[in-house]
This record gives C-alpha cells, sequence and structure tokens, in this order.
C-alpha cells in the first residue's frame, strides 16, 4: 500500500507538492482561487509559474503545453521548451506566469461554427488553477481554456467552469434560505465509467474502416457473440490483465482516481469506473483517461476503441455519467437520508432535477447526441432516445404520495438476508438499478447512462449543471418572501412534482408500450443527431444559457452549426470509405474466388471426373448474383455521396441521416452476406471472430 500512495499523484502538481514548493502566501492565494474563484495577481502567478516549471524540469520535463479541449472532440496541445538564450551559446530554464497564465495557438484551424474567419487566426489559451498541472513523458502539460481573440469561447471547458459557477451561486442561495448559513459554495462531482473494446493490433491495421472511422463498416457476425453471457464480469485474459494493471498504474501516477474495472458485456470489451470527483477536474481526468488508454493498448500491441458501436450485433460502449451535488461542508444534497419524507431540502433539490430534466429533455438528448452513439441509442445495451427519469420504488412511492397528498408509509427492506448461517446480512441500497433507464437515481445521485463511449463529459455535465441552476433560481426567488419557510418548500415541491411527474418512469424503457406511453405524455423521441439538434437553438434553450451567462447566443449557434458539420462529414467519411473498400478490396477479392471455384468445375469436368460439383455451382450462382448487386449498391452509394445537398447544415445533416447512410446500410447488407460465402483466405479483411475473440 506505501508504493500505491507514494505512486498516487506523483506525476501532478497537486495541494502536497504545492505545499511543499510555495511560500504560504502564494499557496494561500492560489487556494483561494481555486477554492472561492477569486482572480489571481501577477505576483503570485509569477511563483506559482517558477516552482511548477523547477518541479517538471526535477521530473525530467524539457517542454510544457497549454492543453485544451478545442470543438473537435479530442484535446489539443502546442509544446514549447522551458529554454532562454543566457549568455552567447547558454540556456536557462525559465516559465514565466504570464507563460502559465496565457497562451497562443493558431485557433484558424480549430472548429469555429462561422465565428472566426480563416484567415482570423489568432486564440488564446487560459490556466485553469482549479484542475492542477501534470507530467506526460517529458512535458508540463497544463490544464487551460480556449476562446478566440474577441472573446467567444471555443472550447468544452469554459461553459463547464461558468456553469459551476452559476449553479453553486443558486443553490448557495437556496441553503442559506433554509438555515445552512455556514455553506459558502456547491459543487457538482461526477463519475465517468468508461467502456472499450481491445483488440489486437495486427488486426485493426488490416481494417481501413477502424483505422479511418472506429468503427467496422463490413463485417458478419461472429457465431458466437454475447449470447451465454460468459464475457461480463468474467475472469480477466492475461494480456488484458497485463494492459489493465499498466493502465491503472499510468492514471495513478496522473492523480486519476481509476478504482474498477472488470469485463463488460460483448466479447472483448472492458469497463473502467472512477471515483467521482468535481465536474471540472472529472472531465479533464476522463479525456487523459482516454488518451492514457490508447497510449498504454501500444505497448501491449493492442488498440483501444473508443467508437460506440465499433461492431455491429454486440453491445457498444457507453459512457456513465453519475451526477450529484455537494457542499464545501461535505453533505450531499441529493442524500435522502434515513427520513427522506421529512428531509425538505433533498426534496426540494429532487424537486428542482425533476423540474429541468422535464424541461430541458430535449437538451439532454442533444448532449448526448453523435454519429456514433446513434447505433446504441435505443438497442438492448442503452438507454432509449427517449428521456425520462427513474426513481426506484420508494423514492416513486413518496414522490407519489406527495402529489396525492397523502400519508407515505416506508417500508422497510434495509436488510438482505441470503437465507444461509455463514452469509451475513447486509444492507439494500434504496434504490435498485434500471440499465434500461437515461436518467435514473441511485441511492445519492443520478447515473445519466445514455452518454456515448468518446464523449467529452463537459458537454451534458454543463448542460445539466446550468438547467438545475436555472430551477433554483426560480425556487429562491418563489421562497425568499415566505413567512413560513417549510410550508413554502411543501408547497412548492408538491407543485413541481405534481407538473412534472410525466418525466418520471420506473419500468422498462425498452419496451413498445413505453414508446407509445411517452408520446402520450409529451416526450421527445429524437433518434439522431440531426433530429435531435433541431431543437437547440429553440427559444427556451437560447434563453437558458444566455440569461445565466454560460454561452452567448452567437457561441450557440456556432456550437450548432459545427455538430451538424461534424455529423455530415463523419457520415461523408465513412461512406467514401466504405466505397473504397467495395471497389479496392471487397469485389477483386470474391471475383477471384469465384473464379478459382469455376475453374475447378471446370477442370473436373475437363477431366471428366466424376464428382458432383453441384455445391461448387450453388455457391458459384450465389455469390455472382450478390457480388452484382453489391456492384449495383455501391454504384447507388456513390450517387447519394455525390448528390449531397442542403440549404442548411441541418439539412444537409439530414439527407446523410435519411439518404446516405441508409444507402451504407442496404451496401453493408451484402457485403456481410458475401462475407459468409466467401473462404476466409480470400476474404481481404480479419473476420468479426478474429477480432472479438483474438486477444
Amino acid at each position: 500500500m506505501s508504493n500505491l500512495s507514494e505512486m498516487f499523484g506523483s506525476k501532478v502538481f497537486n495541494d502536497r507538492k504545492m505545499q511543499e514548493r510555495l511560500p504560504k502566501a502564494t499557496y494561500k492565494a492560489l487556494k483561494n482561487t481555486i477554492q472561492n474563484g477569486e482572480p489571481i495577481d501577477a505576483e503570485t502567478a509569477n511563483v506559482v509559474a517558477n516552482a511548477m516549471k523547477d518541479w517538471a524540469v526535477e521530473m525530467g520535463c524539457t517542454h510544457y503545453t497549454h492543453w485544451f479541449q478545442p470543438m473537435t472532440g479530442v484535446t489539443a496541445e502546442k509544446h514549447d521548451s522551458f529554454i532562454t538564450p543566457h549568455g552567447e551559446g547558454e540556456v536557462i530554464a525559465e516559465f514565466s506566469g504570464s507563460e502559465l497564465i496565457k497562451g497562443e495557438p493558431d485557433a484558424s484551424s480549430f472548429p469555429s461554427g462561422g465565428i472566426r474567419a480563416t484567415f482570423e487566426a489568432r486564440g488564446y489559451t487560459t490556466w485553469d488553477p482549479t484542475s492542477p498541472a501534470f507530467v506526460r513523458d517529458t512535458t508540463l502539460y497544463i490544464p487551460t481554456a480556449f476562446c478566440s481573440y474577441t472573446g467567444e469561447i471555443l472550447d468544452k471547458k469554459t461553459p463547464l467552469l461558468r456553469s459551476m459557477e452559476r449553479l453553486s451561486e443558486a443553490a448557495v442561495k437556496i441553503l442559506h434560505l433554509l438555515g445552512k448559513t455556514d455553506v459558502t459554495r456547491v459543487f457538482t462531482t461526477v463519475g465517468p465509467e468508461q467502456e472499450y473494446f481491445l483488440i489486437d493490433k495486427e488486426m485493426y491495421d488490416r481494417r481501413e474502416d477502424l483505422k479511418l472511422t472506429g468503427r467496422t463498416l463490413f463485417g458478419a457476425k461472429a457465431p458466437k457473440g454475447q449470447e451465454l453471457d460468459d464475457h461480463y464480469f468474467g475472469s480477466i485474459k492475461t494480456r488484458v490483465a497485463a494492459y489493465m494493471r499498466d493502465l491503472d498504474e499510468e492514471l495513478w501516477k496522473l492523480g486519476v482516481y481509476s478504482k474498477t474495472k472488470h469485463n463488460e458485456v460483448a466479447p472483448s470489451q472492458h469497463e473502467l469506473a472512477p471515483i467521482f470527483c468535481t465536474s471540472n477536474i472529472a472531465a479533464d481526468h476522463n479525456e487523459l483517461t482516454m488518451e492514457i488508454m490508447k497510449k498504454t493498448a501500444e505497448k501491449h500491441n493492442l488498440v483501444c476503441l473508443l467508437h460506440e458501436k465499433p461492431f455491429a450485433g454486440v453491445n457498444g460502449s457507453g459512457k456513465h455519467n453519475n451526477w450529484s451535488m455537494s457542499t464545501n461542508t461535505g453533505e450531499n444534497l441529493l442524500n435522502p437520508g434515513k427520513k427522506p419524507e421529512d428531509n425538505l431540502q433533498f426534496l426540494l433539490f429532487l424537486a428542482a432535477v425533476v423540474k429541468a430534466v422535464h424541461e430541458y429533455q430535449d437538451l439532454l438528448r442533444i448532449t448526448v447526441a453523435s454519429a456514433g452513439n446513434d447505433h446504441r441509442l435505443g438497442a438492448n445495451e442503452a438507454p432509449p432516445a427517449i428521456i425520462s427519469m427513474y426513481l426506484g420504488d420508494d423514492l416513486g412511492a413518496l414522490v407519489d404520495s406527495i402529489i396525492e397528498g397523502r400519508e407515505y408509509v416506508s417500508h422497510d427492506k434495509t436488510k438482505m438476508d441470503m437465507g444461509a448461517a455463514v452469509l451475513a446480512d447486509f444492507k439494500k441500497d434504496n434504490s435498485d438499478r434500471n440499465r434500461t433507464s437515461p436518467f435514473a437515481f441511485t441511492g445519492n445521485k443520478f447515473e445519466f447512462r445514455a452518454l456515448g463511449s468518446s464523449l467529452n463529459i463537459a458537454c451534458p455535465n454543463y448542460m445539466l449543471n446550468t438547467m438545475a441552476a436555472e430551477e433554483l433560481s426560480g425556487f429562491y426567488e418563489e421562497l425568499k418572501d415566505a413567512d413560513n419557510i417549510e410550508e413554502a418548500v411543501k408547497g412548492l415541491v408538491k407543485r413541481v412534482l405534481t407538473e412534472h411527474k410525466d418525466i418520471i418512469f420506473n419500468g422498462d424503457n425498452y419496451s413498445d408500450e413505453w414508446v407509445k406511453e411517452a408520446e402520450r405524455r409529451g416526450l421527445y423521441n429524437l433518434k439522431s443527431l440531426p433530429e435531435a439538434f433541431a431543437h437547440f437553438l429553440d427559444k427556451k434553450n437560447v434563453e437558458l444559457f444566455t440569461k445565466n451567462k454560460i454561452c452567448t447566443e452567437a457561441e450557440m449557434t456556432a456550437r450548432y452549426e459545427i455538430e451538424l458539420e461534424t455529423y455530415s462529414k463523419q457520415l461523408k467519411i465513412e461512406a467514401l470509405t466504405m466505397l473504397q473498400m467495395a471497389k479496392k478490396d471487397i469485389i477483386p477479392s470474391v471475383s477471384t474466388y469465384i473464379k478459382t471455384l469455376t475453374d475447378a468445375v471446370l477442370a473436373k469436368k475437363a477431366l471428366s471426373v466424376n464428382i458432383p460439383s453441384d455445391a461448387e455451382q450453388e455457391i458459384i450462382v450465389s455469390l455472382s448474383e450478390k457480388l452484382s448487386k453489391f456492384a449495383k449498391e455501391a454504384s447507388t452509394l456513390q450517387s447519394a455521396v455525390d448528390s449531397a445537398a442542403g440549404e442548411s447544415s441541418l439539412e444537409l445533416a439530414l439527407y446523410y441521416r435519411n439518404t446516405v447512410f441508409e444507402e451504407m446500410q442496404e451496401l453493408r447488407r451484402v457485403g456481410d452476406s458475401m462475407e459468409e460465402e466467401t473462404a476466409k483466405t480470400y476474404w481481404p479483411y480479419p473476420s468479426y471472430s478474429d477480432m472479438l475473440f483474438g486477444v
């Protein structure tokens, strides 16, 4: 355990190292910035920068980088060395406060959604002191925000930081009304569970689709998939265990609270779960985790796939976003306590979340929309595209009693008796887990299960924070002048839960009945990214973010354009990759196999060999017909891509979804059927059996 203690955070300029290396006054000023949001002055920044540089150089660093999260979906970094000329042919290592606080990357090549013209290149990164700097290889990484020369936000971190402050302000006001005047700050906390696939690198290198798009565009199902449920929580293979061990160690060194690891449902699929921390650091840690997952896989001659649906016919990968609210005094605001019916504070915050999810269900769906995630949502592996909330039997019964104005009778089911003397009784959780629900209460937090595995969690969390802040602000205005705060809270909670009960559903979200029931309740069923983003600029959504000063309307419009353009580009890349694979690999390979079979049949006939050739002839005929259809489908797909057009980014995205994507599905159907009849030695790519069971 002492080795683990020494290892954890060894590559992070964390609180312990700051205390060791900073003067007391500087440390106090920096902590005040981190905890209370106070601005940092130039003198403090210079002292911090110098101490950070000294530590990094001792760790073997020669460079530093401002690490940021542009709208590309991946992180970005530009490395600068610490060297400064000193005398004739000599250098010294220097790092100033201004270099720590501000960087200047070229912003012209990052998505801006029309905010910036291509020739307007200047952009700025600015230090986020709430997220600790860390060392990777020989570089000091400094987490930063990213904006344009004229101040528009161009990243995913800044809205999250703003939303955290906004929620804190709103929640603190409510808590002061309730008598909790010692609370000065409220934090949202997140623990994102991360799913991923591991496959052999040699097989990955032979799959053009995986290399260019992250998913298999062709591939017949393996005879065995996940039907036997034998992979889930199963014994971890030696090679995978070695990878997981190295991954844990690398993450621990970087201060990431990697806690749980196990096999997931699909073959070759796995999961890593961290301990929760504040939303901002959790988002940075999750981006870092995904990067380290890929880097560590290389060392084991593996490839880590983070696409939401790399393989058809088996479960895809998601990310469960465990979200809650906690005070600086250590209280979880979503903890019901032993008697939730008497816990007005909990009921008030619960009502705020229920109202937020109902009123902004479209936004929650938008936060998890992506070309990859469209493959998952609605399948029996992920929640449906319909957003709803699960509260569980006990909490659901409490809500019903409040709405109906009757006494709540608690059912004491806290103990589990296993019926064998050697097995100890243990406490049950106060709610079950509904894996079909997109937004489920799980004891003292909400588990937002609809996120895709490659998603930056900053997006859903800044929207969750803003939605909750908006509702809490409204609650404060209603309650602040109440003569009897207790009665006022009870009345508000009853009214809100009554008005927004339609968002609560404790049943099976996969059932056909729920789809009909959800429609009756007026809930959205937005099955694809274009359908979802059509609502992003709805008046209520624009007002939510502009009123709370999270984004301007122009910044929202930019994000709208970026997401739709990215979607269209991703589908175009997938379609062009399919066409290349079809024309250069599949058609020639199947043609060669047909010729080989034909030559064999003709040779037998020429030699008058009395061996029936019906089987070969049937395959020849079947494959020939399918190959002809495959070539026609490829031509149709090519025409669809060539004809892609739309008067707006939304129209173009809808065209790719409704026309190009559907043609891709048909081409794949024929291609996968040919794979099932073509000899393995002739098919140009590793099969699903090879990839899913080859590690």
